[in-house]
Formats: structure tokens, sequence, C-alpha cells
């Protein structure tokens, strides 16, 4: 098989998007072919078979024209789209990896792909949970509700923790995290089946949530769950909600700034008039980027794997099956549909 030259199955970038982005933006092309073995002085690189791929609200950002990118750059139009996944190695000329390895990282949307970038491509060593978690909570999603909860906003015990998008890839980690540790924890989210925990993979999220819909004054019910004040917030959505949460931070609150989930598809974005508040209360609001704080991995895996095998957090995935039903799971997340950490399993594990 590893000689071999097959037909690649990929999820190809239509055009730049405006707006919310639709199933159409995105087609499924069965074209294009891939060798199975190496070209002869391809040191570093490997050739992945993919399991899983990860729909990260992320993104979107990539599919609009960036014009002088800081972190991520455009997706090409008529290219497949990439993202985080979880894949096995068929061919490798990369001394830190062979052949039958399990790894997440970087990778395409299509079956198989050709990885010339390794820095950022984690072996997998613990197989007694689910590889698809490697998507979620051991991977991407993971390190970032742990490298914005613990180092950017350093929590203590008793502290008042609000959490947008609470029930999120990230959100719904950070909330645990926080309630763990013996924080308040208050939650958000959009649908009532989320926040109800009527839906029973909901049942395993331990702590408060509201639905915004239902909220016509956010402050007001900030002011509700928060009477004392907030003393974190961890930022998944941005825009109005971030506005209302400057009003309600404690004098020396920390704003963890992660997504803007709320404005990825305005242009232009919706303005914050609150931050005078800032100046007042000495609020720090810092945002980061997870891939600075991927040193921290091993670390995360002591913390977090014993609390997976305990039964002490849980997380809540949506498994879409098949690579044909990517662009519609992906699209999902932007309205809101998912239930959980949104996967696509592209292949069988063994």
């Amino acid at each position: 098989m590893a000689g071999e030259e097959i037909r690649n199955t990929q999820v190809i970038f239509r055009d730049y998007v405006s707006g919310f982005p639709k199933e159409s933006d995105m087609y499924i092309s069965t074209s294009a072919t891939i060798k199975l073995k190496l070209p002869e002085g391809s040191t570093g690189s490997l050739v992945l078979k993919n399991l899983y791929l990860a729909c990260d609200p992320y993104l979107r950002i990539r599919m609009q024209r960036i014009e002088n990118p800081i972190v991520f750059t455009s997706f090409t139009p008529g290219s497949a789209l990439n993202g985080y996944g979880v894949g096995k190695v068929v061919e490798s000329g990369h001394p830190d990896f062979k052949q039958g390895d399990l790894v997440w990282g970087t990778t395409g949307f299509e079956e198989y792909s050709l990885i010339t970038e390794t820095a950022q491509l984690f072996k997998i060593h613990h197989t007694d949970v689910p590889l698809s978690y490697y998507t979620g909570i051991l991977g991407m999603p993971g390190m970032t509700a742990y490298a914005g909860f613990y180092e950017v906003c350093s929590p203590k015990k008793g502290e008042y923790v609000f959490v947008s998008a609470a029930f999120s890839a990230v959100g719904q980690l950070v909330g645990q995290f926080a309630k763990l540790m013996g924080c308040y924890v208050v939650g958000s989210a959009g649908s009532k089946e989320k926040v109800s925990h009527n839906h029973p993979q909901y049942a395993c999220i331990i702590f408060k949530c509201f639905q915004l819909q239902e909220e016509q004054d956010w402050d007001a019910a900030l002011r509700r769950y928060f009477p004392e004040g907030i003393d974190i917030y961890f930022d998944n959505v941005g825009g109005k909600m971030l506005d209302a949460v400057l009003l309600n931070m404690r004098f020396h609150g920390r704003v963890s700034v992660c997504g803007m989930i709320s404005q990825y598809n305005r242009d232009p974005p919706e303005g914050i008039t609150n931050m005078i508040n800032v100046i007042f209360k000495r609020i720090r609001v810092e945002g980061f980027a997870t891939f600075d704080y991927y040193h921290l991995y091993p670390n995360f895996l002591e913390f977090v794997l014993p609390l997976v095998r305990e039964g002490k957090i849980a997380y809540v995935e949506d498994i879409a099956q098949g690579l044909e039903s990517a662009p519609a799971a992906l699209v999902g997340v932007y309205s809101g549909r998912n239930v959980g950490k949104q996967v696509v399993a592209v292949a069988p594990e063994s």
C-alpha cells in the first residue's frame, strides 16, 4: 500500500466568504490523487491517513481574504481546507515519527495528507481514551482552556467566573476546571436545550448557565447571576457580551480573550463602549494564542488525563460520519447546531 498512488477525497474551499458561511462555500472533490510513498529526499515529511478532523470556530477567519496576516492566513480558493485533526502515519521521512504512529496536529480536510511542517504535530502516547479526544479535550481546545484559564487568569479558589459559549469545545472545559478548583461558575449559551441540560450528553456539565435569547438585557442578567461581580471572564464571543461583562467586573478582574465568534460573520464588527471600566476597575484584558503555550502540553496531559480517566471531568462531542459531512458540520458550528465539540470521523481507527 505504501507505494500506491490512490484517489484522495478532499473538502475544497470554493472562494472567499462574506457573512455567514454556507455549505456551498465548500465542495467535495474526488479528482485528486496522492502517492502514499514519499518522494526521494523528503526528509522531515510524513504521509498521514486522517481519522478525525476538528471543526473549529477560527476556521471562519481563514475563509476571508486576509491582506496582512498576523496569526492566520487565508485558505486558498480551489484548494483543500486544513485544520486540526488526528491521523495515522502511513510513511515517514522524519526521525521522530514512524509508520503506524498516531498523531494530532494540523492536517488537511482530506483522506490523506502530505505533511511537510511537523513542528506542531504531536505524537499520541495514550490510547486508553477515545482518539477523537485529541481534536478536543486532549488537543488544541483542551490546551486553549488550560492556558487561557490557569496561565492567563491565575484563578483562586472561591472566585467568581463567567464563561461565554459555555458548551463549546473550550467553554465546557473552562467551566469544569473552574468548578473543580472551587470557584463559583456561570456560563451562557445560545440554545435552550444546552442550558436546560435536556440533551443527555449535557447531564455531565455541572455549572449554571443562562440562555442568551431569553435575556433581553445581558447586563441585568449578569447582575442577577453575579451580585458580587465577576473576577474572571473567559471570553469566547466578544461583542455585546464583552461590553456587558465589563460593567460587571470586580476590581482587579481578569478577562481572557479566547475568541469572538459573535463577530466572525460581521462586517464591520461591533464596537466596545464600556472600556472605561478597564481603567476604573484596574481590569486586565489579555488575548492569547494557544500555540504560545504548547511547551506546556506535557504538563497539561499530566493534569487532565487523570481527571478524564477518573470521570472527574467530562467532554461532550458531536461526531459527524464521513468526509462528505464536513461542510454541513463546519457551517453548523456558526449557528450553534452542534452538541459539544464538532468532529468529523473520516476513516475507521483500525
